[in-house]
This record gives C-alpha cells, structure tokens and sequence, in this order.
C-alpha cells in the first residue's frame, strides 16, 4: 500500500501537523509510524529508527514508557472525562502552580495554540490595548490570525487581526523599544520563547550548564528577559514567555527558572505529559481571574474547552512530573546534549567542514546547521544529510533527545553521522544534487506548493 497517497487523501497535507508532512522529510523517510518505544521510531513494515524528533519535541522520556501510561490508564479507567472537574483536574492544577515560579493559576488545554491564543486575549482584557509583539527569530506561536497574519500564508487570515501583531528581533531591544515608542499607549503585550539556540545571556555569558543559572551569574538582571520584563512595567504591558518547547527542558520548573525572570502569563505543553495531548497557560491570579465566574466585573470568556483537563492527560502529567524528580530527566536532557555537541563537531573538524557543518546552541536547545559554499543555509545539504542518517536507520529532523538516549544511542549516532559527513562533504565540493534521493525538503511557511 502507497501510505503517502493514502494519508495525503483523506488528512489535508497527509498529517495533522504541517511538521510531520512528507516535505519535511527525504524521499527514503518512513511513509507512516507504527509505534515508538523509548528512543526509537518503527515503521509500518517494522523497520526500527532511532529518533530525535520525539513526536515533535513532546516526547521527553521515551516513547510507550510504563510509568507514564500507567498513570494515564489509572484516569481512562476512572472515566477520563466527567461531568464536573475531576480530582485528578485539581492535583494537577496543584502540582504545576506549585511548580511553576510565575504560576497562581492554571488552565489546562489541548494544544498549545489555544493557549498562547488565550494569553494574547488575556492581555488585551487586562490591559484594555491592541497590540501584540513577537521576535521575527522564533518560528511559531498559534495558528489563529494574529500569529500566522505576520507569516508568508496569509490567505484566509483578517488583515484587521494581524495589523495589530507587531514583530521585533530576539535579543535586540531597541527594535522592541521603537514599537513601544510608536504606540506607547496601545501594547497589550510581549509575547516570546525564553530562548531557542538563541538565549538572552549576554555574549560573554553563554556557558551554560544544569546548575548554572542566571540567578548564580554576576550579570544577572541583565539578560534580555529582565530587559524586556522591565520595558513591559514601564509601559504597563504584559510579558508572556511561551514555554511550549523550553519547559521540561531547560529546567523542571521552566526556562523562566532557570533565567531568572517571571512573567505576567506562560504557557506549556509539548513534554509536560512525554507525548499526552496536554498544554497549559499559567500567570498571576489578578490577571488570570478575569476568566472566572466569581468575581463581580465584565468576564473574558477565557478557554472552555470539553477535553481541556481529560483525565488521562493530567494523570500522564502528574508521573511525569515524579518521574522528572526521581529519574532527574533534565539533567540528563543537559549531559547527553553536551556529549552529542561535542562529538558531532569533532567528526565535522576531523573532514575539515567545520565552517559548513556544525552543530550550535546550549546543549538543551540543539541545532545543525548546514552550510553550502557559499556559506548560506542549504535545505538541499540538510536533505542530504539527513537521508544518509536515515540509511543508517536514524531519523534527524532536528535535534530533540530524550531520557531514553543513553550510550548506546549516542554511539550510533556518531557512527551515523561519521558516515553522513563523509558524503555530505562530498555533496558539499561537488555536484550537490547528485547525492539527492528525491526532492529536498521544504519550509513550512511557505506562500505556494
């Protein structure tokens, strides 16, 4: 059976996600997924991948882990979605505000645009302005009108929407400030990533480490959070860091923990549950009770959603966070980038493609680049790259390890890649688009087919 045809028939663009369509992926990629066990991906044939996609960067643990679903199979058997809110609704709104620095409260969702969606109207509501600002640098943040208005797939959008989305550069404060300048009056809010390979440390201030955070830094209070955390009071506006990706990740209690600032609004998702549809927008109790039903003022109708706090979602989020605690996840989130960082450039300095071909950013948010000639970035050297690794039975979208890459992992990688390089360099000096199987892969905001 022809799976690609077969998806692409019935799920307009062949996936649920645009991240997960046949253009983000070599032509010898695995049509369709059977199952994923810990670190590792099977095809519908059987075949076995070694995966660093991690179900979109959800899956922090490993695929199928027993403690997880256990959790989440205790919930389905209690019901999985009530009639009125659930206990375990309640322990796992405890257990994040009891987590979470900036949390006083909670909404639980299904996604994460739906989330960052209701921090946006928050902000408009609390603060009665219009706009809402976002860096250029960072790829996503919902698919409602005032994000995807700012992108290159604009049909379908409200122009009135997105002409109050006003975009900025990550680490540049002063094209912030000239937004704030210009409608100083009517920002209802920032909203960013904590960090990306791009974080908000001062350039002789990037050598970061589990245990070394900005609160334990001398040039703290400098970064570009608590720069851009302190515009937003001066101008009477809300900072929101959506930690979709950064939480679980760079610390268990979220990037804003480890970077030392809290915001007005955050939202999580992605591996707050290792892969269970669960997101989750959090902030300040003034500001998040404007969606309640208590209070004597106007409501914002905030978020109602029937599968916002199923129950097997939470029960899967309350044994991850246990299972962050006792097993340490982050920590070896930190130890095995650091490890594959190292490793993976050694084998591009040993080619002497180093200035092509390297891997950047703290060893919690990885990245490789790849570089043509030129010195320009090249989809077409990342589609091969990514296919010789793929020979070698190992999916490499981007780079997202869990805690079920252990030694072994890492040693098949580095195998893969001293083999991958080894042609790209060809690919690189030569005639490139001989070494391509297929079509390269394409971005995802992209205006036509």
């Amino acid at each position: 059976m022809n799976y690609q045809k077969q998806l692409e028939k019935f799920i307009p663009g062949g996936a649920h996600t645009y991240s997960k369509g046949k253009d983000q992926y070599p032509a010898n990629a695995p049509q369709i997924a059977s199952k994923g066990v810990g670190a590792y991906l099977f095809g519908h044939d059987g075949k076995k991948y070694l995966d660093y996609g991690m179900g979109l960067r959800s899956v922090t643990i490993g695929y199928g882990n027993k403690k997880i679903n256990d959790g989440a199979i205790k919930q389905i058997n209690n019901g999985n979605n009530l009639s009125k809110p659930s206990i375990i609704e309640l322990e796992a709104a405890k257990t994040l505000v009891n987590l979470i620095p900036g949390a006083e409260m909670v909404k639980f969702a299904k996604h994460g645009s739906s989330v960052t969606t209701a921090a946006v109207k928050l902000a408009r509501s609390y603060t009665k302005k219009d706009i809402i600002c976002f860096p250029k640098e960072q790829p996503f943040f919902s698919f409602d009108d005032w994000f995807i208005g700012s992108t290159k797939v604009k049909r379908g959008v409200l122009k009135k929407i997105s002409q109050y989305s006003k975009v900025f550069h990550y680490n540049n404060l002063s094209s912030l400030k000239k937004i704030f300048e210009k409608y100083p009056n009517n920002i209802a809010g920032v909203i960013l990533e904590p960090a990306t390979t791009l974080t908000p440390c001062l350039s002789y201030c990037e050598t970061y480490s589990y245990k070394k955070k900005c609160s334990s830094c001398k040039f703290n209070n400098k970064n570009f959070l608590q720069l851009v955390n302190r515009l937003c009071k001066k101008y009477n506006s809300l900072l929101i860091l959506d930690e979709m990706i950064t939480g679980f990740r760079w610390h268990l209690k979220g990037a804003q923990y480890f970077f030392d600032v809290v915001p007005d609004l955050a939202t999580f998702g992605k591996g707050m549950a290792n892969g269970f549809s669960i997101a989750a927008l959090t902030g300040k109790k003034k500001i998040m009770e404007l969606g309640s039903i208590t209070k004597k003022q106007e409501r914002t109708f905030l978020l109602s959603t029937t599968h916002g706090a199923e129950m097997s979602s939470l029960g899967a989020f309350i044994n991850t966070v246990d299972f962050y605690k006792k097993k340490k996840v982050t920590e070896h989130l930190w130890k095995y980038g650091t490890e594959l960082k190292e490793k993976i450039n050694s084998i591009s300095k040993d080619l002497k493609i180093d200035k092509y071909f390297f891997v950047e950013g703290p060893s919690i948010c990885l990245n490789y680049r790849t570089l043509d000639k030129n010195f320009n970035d090249s989809l077409l050297l990342r589609t091969i790259f990514q296919q010789e690794m793929i020979k070698k039975n190992i999916l490499i979208p981007y780079i997202s390890p869990s805690f079920s890459h252990k030694k072994k992992e890492l040693k098949l990688t580095i195998d893969a890649c001293k083999s991958a390089l080894y042609v790209y360099k060809k690919a690189l000096f030569g005639k490139t688009k001989k070494y391509l199987i297929g079509k390269k892969i394409k971005p995802v905001f992209r205006k036509y087919n």
